[in-house]
């Protein structure tokens, strides 16, 4: 077994890994930019190495400062996690050249199935389903547009190098081709600096349902049941679970199977997943395979008692799996929700910045529950524009899929995050959504059921009641503190018996039996207690003569009044917001990558304005109605913050 490995990523994997060979008495060497200079993973690493600026071109997708780090420390083995270098058969290569084993597959086998053309036609010669398509270079857009056209609308357009949603977009028409085409070889070159795409027919109504493999040096290969993974938004995975809730024992066995092949037929050895698209009756089709550690791989270890980077690990070192295609039982169910800096009212656009508090909720086991929670940040720690957006992966495992759910749920109102705006409140609205808890999913399920995006909800009747006895909870236990303090110079005044609680814009009139029990205390970020027998958390922040209340994906204000200062109240003037109807804000802070109008131009609604890049993705500004540009602020080039004014309309 080896006695130290560097791991060559940083975040959330990386501190994952880290725990594994902590575990294990491996010793561990991370590397870091300018930007992770104080990151998580390097504190909890044994040794660190920098390895340059903060740019990942600069950095984290060089080779040689990955190698040289290695040579630096005496580290045996090296574990890529995902993203970065993880599926590149180059730096497998040269790391085996100067005698560092690469913890993951053979170059052949990243070869094979890394690249998404080849492992199309790897596929296809393996007499293996696949989804119609080209799997040729595409020229240009007139190419892309003629392909299209040959395959059947609608199409999808995709990185032959790409993962994680980046260099991916669904045509339906030629004039989307066009755009798509540009837009997907431009973000492929910059995410991963192969600008190489293809076209492929996109299937209506899809599930995306992945198997995970393992697979050693000695002939062994297995499959550890699927992955759920429908839930996306810009075709990036939101939540995942396992097993999914669609699948029967027969095709689970048929998919399992068919992976298993594909993996023996490349020689695989390591963890690794093929992921498929199905339809609406079971029929799958072979979509890519990822010779890497998935970003989703907690559900599974949370369902198999299998810890996946430790049979990496084992695989790497030589060593025969201890286990067989017997031995692998799906017990009980398991939910991973992403928790992205990304703010889910503006339409999920990245958020940067520092977090001025990271309160994940307790992990462990509680009752016939459990909670985990993958991070790689922590309270005070800069969420930073050069990396992809992810905070966490929060996971619950529960014997049943509602009762995960419901586990997710309260774990969700409990993680407290403040300095960025987060996905917290989406998530957790998504928890309650009926369609989710019924298992009836596909890949456009955001954009079927948010299609305007996700806006403030309000609550309704039942949801309001709660809200108000929460609020004349925490408003009766800081009278009575602020009575101590005051040495009861205002007696009675936690002694009422009659109360106003104004939820939003509705006043409820509540008695002082209708407060609810708590051991809350003022200051405290969450908020536990009973309400009709069921536990409830929620999170409470003040401001001015109230309190902000986060529950379940909703967000209102509090105040609790007398009943006379309820009827005042009510008089009071509402200070509106300012008009930028006439401007074109900038949504989320981030780097103009272009103006595509000129001052005194007429453009259509929809028409693109600019484009901003943020967090790798390109961010396409369109205009919401027919206008004429007047001044533009801003040029290609320029860093942005929120709501800084890049154009106004005459």
């Amino acid at each position: 077994m080896f006695k130290k490995i560097l791991i060559a990523n940083r975040g959330e994997i990386a501190c994952r890994v880290i725990k594994t060979a902590r575990r294990m008495g491996i010793a561990t060497v991370a590397v870091y930019s300018d930007a992770d200079r104080d990151a998580l993973h390097v504190e909890m690493a044994d040794e660190a190495v920098h390895i340059g600026p903060a740019p990942a071109a600069e950095s984290y997708l060089i080779a040689e400062k990955i190698i040289a780090a290695c040579k630096e420390t005496g580290a045996e083995a090296v574990h890529p996690g995902y993203g970065f270098l993880s599926e590149r058969a180059s730096f497998c290569e040269a790391l085996e050249a100067d005698g560092i084993i690469f913890i993951g597959p053979k170059p052949k086998a990243i070869r094979a199935m890394g690249d998404k053309i080849e492992s199309k036609k790897f596929a296809n010669a393996a007499n293996v389903s696949t989804v119609p398509g080209f799997l040729g270079v595409i020229e240009d857009a007139a190419h892309a547009e003629r392909i299209a056209g040959e395959v059947g609308y609608p199409v999808m357009i995709k990185a032959s190098a790409g993962g994680g949603g980046k260099g991916m977009r669904i045509a339906w028409s030629e004039a989307e081709v066009r755009d798509g085409f540009d837009r997907a070889r431009s973000e492929a070159k910059s995410s991963f600096g192969d600008d190489r795409v293809f076209i492929e027919k996109y299937i209506v109504d899809p599930r995306h349902i992945e198997i995970q493999v393992l697979a050693d040096a000695h002939g062994t290969a297995l499959y550890l049941g699927e992955r759920e993974c429908s839930i996306q938004r810009r075709n990036q995975k939101v939540v995942e679970e396992a097993p999914s809730p669609f699948l029967d024992e027969a095709t689970r066995r048929a998919m399992g199977e068919q992976s298993v092949a594909l993996a023996k037929a490349v020689d695989y050895q390591s963890a690794g997943t093929v992921e498929f698209i199905v339809d609406r009756d079971r029929n799958f089709y072979f979509l890519e395979m990822n010779t890497r550690l998935q970003v989703e791989h907690p559900v599974t270890e949370l369902v198999t008692g299998i810890d996946l980077v430790e049979q990496m690990i084992r695989v790497a070192a030589g060593e025969k799996l201890a286990l067989a295609q017997a031995d692998i039982k799906l017990n009980g169910w398991a939910v991973e929700s992403r928790l992205y800096a990304e703010d889910p009212y503006r339409n999920f656009l990245p958020s940067i910045g520092r977090l001025t508090r990271y309160r994940p909720p307790a992990e462990g086991k509680s009752g016939e529950t459990v909670v985990r929670n993958d991070t790689g940040v922590y309270e005070g720690a800069e969420i930073s524009m050069y990396y992809d957006p992810m905070v966490a992966k929060l996971c619950t495992w529960a014997p049943t899929r509602l009762e995960a759910i419901d586990a997710m749920s309260d774990a969700l109102d409990g993680f407290v995050v403040d300095g960025i705006e987060h996905n917290v409140p989406f998530l957790a609205a998504l928890m309650r959504h009926p369609r989710w808890r019924e298992g009836r999913l596909s890949t456009g399920f955001i954009a079927e059921e948010y299609p305007d995006g996700f806006a403030p909800m309000a609550p309704d009747a039942q949801q309001a009641a709660i809200l108000a006895r929460i609020a004349l909870s925490a408003h009766l236990i800081d009278a009575e503190r602020r009575a101590h303090h005051l040495d009861r110079l205002r007696p009675g005044a936690t002694q009422r018996k009659d109360w106003v609680v104004k939820i939003g814009d509705a006043y409820h009139t509540l008695a002082t039996d209708d407060a609810v029990q708590s051991d809350w205390r003022p200051g405290e970020a969450v908020w536990h207690g009973m309400i009709d027998g069921r536990g409830v958390t929620a999170q409470l922040r003040p401001f001015p003569n109230g309190m902000r209340i986060d529950w379940q994906g909703l967000s209102v204000r509090s105040r609790v009044f007398t009943p006379r200062l309820a009827e005042l109240d009510a008089l009071m003037p509402v200070k509106l917001p300012p008009d930028t109807s006439k401007m074109l804000l900038c949504p989320m802070p981030g780097l103009v990558v272009s103006i595509a109008v000129s001052e005194g131009q007429e453009v259509k609604a929809g028409e693109t304005l600019a484009v901003v890049e943020a967090m790798k993705m390109e961010n396409v500004l369109r205009a919401d109605r027919d206008l004429t540009v007047g001044s533009i602020h801003a040029k290609p080039g320029e860093s942005l913050a929120v709501d800084a004014v890049i154009m106004d309309f005459a």
